[in-house]
């Protein structure tokens, strides 16, 4: 039996037209590898809410979908509404 997901799926703050034009063609010219290390836990990691929204990794997550990854189990560090 295949464990079950640890994350909510990925879902776009924004749509994907509102994407920088300049940053997808950056990042189109990056490896697979090389996209999905820059994603990994650190400064400029993946950030969601935790119901899966992406805070940060937008223009990332658009290019690896295109090529057909499956990013919606990857690491990322998840950001807690502050309930003031």
């Amino acid at each position: 039996m295949a464990d079950p997901p640890k994350f909510p799926p990925l879902k776009p703050l924004h749509r994907d037209s509102s994407l920088n034009a300049g940053k997808l063609a950056k990042f189109e010219q990056f490896s697979t590898g090389e996209i999905l290390g820059s994603l990994r836990m650190g400064e400029q990691c993946l950030k969601t809410g935790p119901d899966g929204t992406i805070l940060e990794g937008h223009h990332r997550i658009y290019v690896l979908r295109q090529r057909g990854v499956d990013v919606d189990n990857l690491p990322r560090d998840v950001i807690a509404k502050d309930h003031e």
